[in-house]
């Protein structure tokens, strides 16, 4: 499920919505980050701001959603996003995947909102929905095993408890954002996952030479996929990494 394999065109074709939401965070981060003037003004009037949504300013509670306070921040948002996003949007179709995105991430605002009281607070960002993801998943495992394999489910299981744990453990984190963006997820499984079906890996898109000779794309499966096996192992230490981080960034 979690084994991106497709090429830049065909990841276009095959996740459509996943392939706009990066692609928009990326062009927001841009703009923000290089346009004098314009860019700051965006940054500042949607960053979710609790004295901003006291004064009536509700759009604070989505539009935090589609920015990032830094490269790292958007690499790895992005980067879980390609990663974990592909097989739900197939799963549930292009509106639901939407409804659970942003339904967990304004969820996350709205309750960092009333939650958090400190009026000056700020926070920006896309985990919440992202962590919505995780819990989602994290429902499938418990309810709706027919949903996901067990290699699948392993990794997501520690993927979502690393990612829990480095919530408390790194430095400027809306705590509250993540839990409940988390929990939105898992709430919203048994709405979403009704007459759902199990992931399948899309086909690579044939390639014919101008002479109109087929290619076949399995010809290189061998060379392709020597290194499917430490895939799993490599995402899971990319992440013990990131706690590690988040441990010394805690004394420094």
């Amino acid at each position: 499920m979690f084994i991106r394999t497709e090429g830049f065109k065909d990841f276009i074709r095959f996740y459509p919505v996943v392939s706009i939401i990066v692609a928009l965070q990326v062009v927001i981060w841009l703009f923000t980050s290089l346009v004098p003037g314009w860019g700051e003004w965006l940054y500042y009037t949607g960053v979710g701001f609790n004295y901003g949504i006291e004064q009536g300013e509700y759009w604070r509670l989505v539009t935090p959603i589609f920015l990032h306070g830094g490269i790292a921040h958007l690499i790895f948002n992005s980067f879980s996003l390609i990663l974990f996003a592909p097989a739900l949007e197939q799963m549930l179709g292009k509106v639901k995947f939407l409804f659970v995105y942003f339904a967990a991430g304004i969820a996350a605002n709205v309750l960092t909102f009333f939650v958090v009281s400190d009026p000056f607070y700020a926070h920006v960002g896309a985990s919440g929905a992202i962590f919505g993801l995780f819990g989602l998943y994290i429902f499938m495992i418990f309810f709706e095993k027919k949903l996901i394999d067990q290699q699948s489910a392993q990794l997501i299981f520690i993927i979502s408890a690393v990612g829990l744990v480095m919530t408390f453990l790194r430095p400027n984190i809306n705590i509250t954002g993540h839990l409940f963006g988390f929990i939105a997820g898992f709430a919203l499984g048994p709405i979403v996952l009704q007459n759902v079906k199990a992931f399948v890996p899309r086909p690579r898109r044939p390639r014919v030479r101008p002479g109109g000779v087929g290619f076949d794309p399995n010809r290189w499966n061998k060379k392709r996929y020597r290194w499917q096996p430490y895939i799993r192992k490599i995402i899971f230490w990319f992440f013990i990494i990131l706690v590690a981080l988040g441990v010394i960034a805690r004394f420094f």
